[in-house]
């Protein structure tokens, strides 16, 4: 490789990695609990479980446990109901000043059989809301994310240029190579560059998926101004229907998994939410492998008529959306997955505080070839 190649590929790979790095060390580290965050919750006596009852204990109908959850808040308007794949018994309620988007919200868990309102505190506070806001947006909402998405670009960018790069930096030594007897700079170097390498394909598909959820807001409102807005033509000019207008969501729901057969409810979008229209109360069906579990299908329902207005496929960027953000926290092999990953985003974080340390480093006095090497930073530093 000429050296003005190895120049420009350093050049690239230096300045991505300072630039994103200090963000991506946070998003490791408030990552790391996220990884955990039902096995947290449990501790932390967020996460609701059912009461144990018989299987074919009947079931009260969805338009009864809407009411129940109305009952706890009644100056607030119901915007989502889900059913958890791993809690069957348990409806969330999610209700919030208004439909529109906002993180003043209140969860409220009624169970399906008897009613009973589970005591659930409040999740949009207390060290995991902390964590989960620093990791997903900042605190700064939409434009946090998009910021976040672009930091998680140059992390993309980084490990590409620290991939190229490693080939020459290691042409002189044995692959895995730490120069103990060497200065502690040079030692954090190679172990620097070790740990980057062997986390390179996690690394990038955690920066990848990441970047991605970073755009969730853009692709839905592109999918409602793109796919959906033909679908209301007929319903222009009309307000949002009023709740009292509403025909029942329990025979909206039998309807939505009539129009589509074997498959399950992920959750319920009310009329004027980000996930519906203003006419429609929306249903979204998944299916029960562990694959199509992560894959919803909408079903549009009259919220008035109870119509079946459409049930359209969701273009690709929406699958890819749905299909990374569970592989981003290591979400679809169980604890083994969660505890791989906590082990790969540990390392992220060794890399990422040995680039940051190489950095403040390098201007100390050091002999010319390893100042060279100290800018050839491996691909790990962008975690």
């Amino acid at each position: 490789m000429q050296n003005k190649t190895i120049k420009a590929w350093t050049w690239l790979h230096k300045w991505s990695s300072l630039v994103c790095t200090a963000f991506m060390l946070l998003l490791c580290i408030t990552g790391l609990p996220l990884i955990f965050h039902h096995e947290i919750g449990h501790l932390l006596g967020t996460e609701v479980e059912a009461r144990e009852m018989p299987a074919d204990t009947p079931r009260l109908s969805l338009d009864k446990v809407l009411a129940i959850a109305r009952a706890e808040h009644p100056d607030r308007v119901v915007q989502y109901a889900s059913q958890p794949e791993d809690s069957p018994d348990l409806w969330f309620v999610t209700m919030t000043p208004t439909p529109a988007p906002t993180d003043d919200f209140r969860s409220v868990a009624v169970d399906a059989r008897t009613g009973e309102v589970y005591e659930r505190p409040r999740v949009d506070q207390g060290f995991m809301w902390v964590m989960f806001k620093l990791h997903v947006d900042l605190f700064a909402g939409l434009p946090g994310m998009l910021f976040l998405g672009l930091m998680g670009f140059l992390l993309l960018v980084a490990i590409v240029s620290g991939a190229v790069l490693y080939s020459p930096f290691m042409r002189k030594l044995d692959f895995g190579t730490v120069r103990r007897e060497r200065r502690a700079r040079l030692k954090w170097l190679d172990l620097h560059n070790l740990l980057g390498i062997v986390t390179l394909v996690w690394l990038f598909v955690v920066g990848a998926t990441g970047m991605v959820n970073t755009w969730a807001d853009l692709m839905v409102k592109y999918w409602q101004h793109d796919q959906l807005s033909a679908l209301l033509a007929p319903y222009q000019g009309q307000p949002t229907v009023p709740l009292a207008e509403r025909g029942s969501v329990q025979v909206g729901l039998d309807k939505a998994l009539a129009q589509l057969p074997g498959k399950e409810l992920s959750f319920v979008a009310f009329p004027g939410t980000a996930y519906s229209s203003p006419h429609h109360t929306t249903f979204f069906l998944r299916g029960n492998e562990p694959l199509s579990a992560r894959l919803l299908q909408p079903v549009l329902v009259d919220a008035r008529t109870l119509a079946v207005t459409s049930s359209p496929e969701l273009p690709w960027y929406l699958t890819a959306l749905l299909v990374s953000q569970p592989l981003h926290f290591g979400d679809y092999g169980g604890l083994p997955m969660q505890i791989l990953w906590a082990v790969l985003d540990i390392a992220s974080i060794i890399v990422l505080g040995s680039g940051l340390y190489l950095w403040l480093r390098k201007g100390q006095p050091a002999k010319a070839r390893d100042h060279a090497a100290a800018v050839v930073v491996s691909s790990g530093s962008t975690t």
